[in-house]
């Protein structure tokens, strides 16, 4: 069961993965058979490849800049809860919720994002 400072390590990686869009820091966050799952836009990415494919799609969001805020509001088991604000200069801001479940090795098993834009 992680740790918050185990979470918040991990946390740090997923961003550091973000602004690197090096498929090795992604899949260093991943198991091999993970799931990634976001709404409202329907993502299911199922396994390391499906998510490297799929994260490095949206390469072009990142145009322009961007900055993530975020607090962990839970860990309970092997299950965070994450709450962040993206802004992307070309996209806009988004509220965002992530329920992360780990696996014994502090790797993500399960992803799953709530992803709403926040209108001015």
């Amino acid at each position: 069961m992680p740790a918050t400072a185990d979470v918040e390590q991990w946390i740090k990686q997923y961003e550091h993965a973000w602004r690197t869009n090096d498929p090795d820091d992604i899949q260093a966050l991943f198991t091999p058979g993970a799931e990634y799952h976001e709404w409202p836009y329907e993502t299911a990415w199922i396994g390391r490849k499906e998510i490297v494919e799929g994260w490095l799609g949206r390469e072009h969001m990142q145009t322009g800049g961007w900055t993530f805020d975020w607090s962990i509001l839970t860990v309970n088991g092997d299950t965070a809860a994450i709450e962040g604000t993206g802004v992307y200069q070309e996209y806009g801001t988004f509220a965002n919720l992530w329920v992360v479940t780990f696996a014994d090795d502090g790797r993500c098993a399960v992803f799953r994002m709530w992803n709403n834009e926040v209108q001015s």
